[in-house]
């Protein structure tokens, strides 16, 4: 597989919005009358053709009540990632090149959206988060007792031993609940669920660092955030793709500073 550099700033590559429209337009027509069932649930993915099948078996196609089903959107992988998630029974939407964990999440959503889906679940590629989680984040949902599920290894477990990643994950959700005045145990967990129409209403522009920008917008909108135990397993294969530790803090806290700013005065200017 051959080496190159994967997108990790805070702004879009140019040429991206015309990379997404191509990837559209090839999903529509290789998935023309496809209509999505109540639940999707969206995995970005990046070279993660060893983790890939072991996390789409572990998915069932009932989650709670609804009928589930799964969308890989391939952030332009080298492998054949896009081969094992068609295999293992997901849709597949293909970027042609690397745009940003952000730019998939959100070509995800697009795709739910505009598919029927009512709710929005999220799982990595690396098989770190357990769909069996999933059932309980979806019954808060329909119960209608939150409108955003966030499954927290802070309130469960994790089975990751960089302590320095640990720490950052408690510094930064304390950080988000401090300013945003709702408690938060774990802003970056890549296991959620939410409305569809969440991912529509929150502005979101980060390629990279996008969970707490989607998080710190939905509280500030008034959505009902909720979180329930999970467990952070080790990755199942293949390498971390967050890079080195302190440049990734330092510009997940640039994201969290100017999304609240840039939020708190959108709210001021619009009342």
């Amino acid at each position: 597989m051959r080496q190159r550099r994967i997108h990790r700033a805070l702004r879009e590559a140019a040429g991206t919005s015309e990379v997404v429209e191509a990837a559209l337009a090839d999903f529509r027509a290789r998935y023309p009358a496809e209509h999505l069932p109540p639940l999707v649930i969206v995995i970005a993915a990046l070279d993660e053709e060893a983790a890939l099948p072991s996390v789409l078996a572990e998915i069932p196609p009932r989650i709670g009540s609804l009928d589930a089903r799964v969308l890989v959107v391939d952030d332009g992988s080298t492998d054949r990632t896009a081969e094992v998630a068609e295999a293992g029974g997901a849709l597949v939407c293909r970027l042609s090149r690397n745009c940003g964990h952000g730019v998939a999440l959100r070509t995800g959503y697009r795709i739910a959206r505009e598919g029927g889906a009512r709710y929005i679940a999220t799982l990595d590629a690396d098989g770190q988060w357990d769909p069996a989680d999933l059932p309980a984040m979806i019954e808060l949902l329909e119960a209608d007792k939150a409108d955003f599920v966030i499954g927290s290894r802070q309130l469960g477990r994790t089975e990751n031993t960089d302590a320095v990643r640990n720490l950052g994950v408690r510094f930064f959700s304390r950080l988000i609940s401090f300013l945003t005045g709702t408690r938060v145990t774990d802003s970056s967990s890549g296991l959620r669920a939410m409305r569809a129409e969440i991912t529509a209403t929150v502005r979101q522009t980060q390629p990279q660092y996008q969970t707490s920008e989607l998080l710190i917008g939905a509280i500030l909108q008034g959505y009902r955030v909720a979180e329930v135990p999970t467990v952070m397993r080790v990755r199942r294969a293949g390498r971390s793709k967050k890079g080195h530790n302190l440049l990734y803090g330092l510009r997940y806290a640039r994201v969290i500073l100017r999304t609240y700013v840039r939020e708190r005065f959108s709210r001021t200017a619009s009342s």
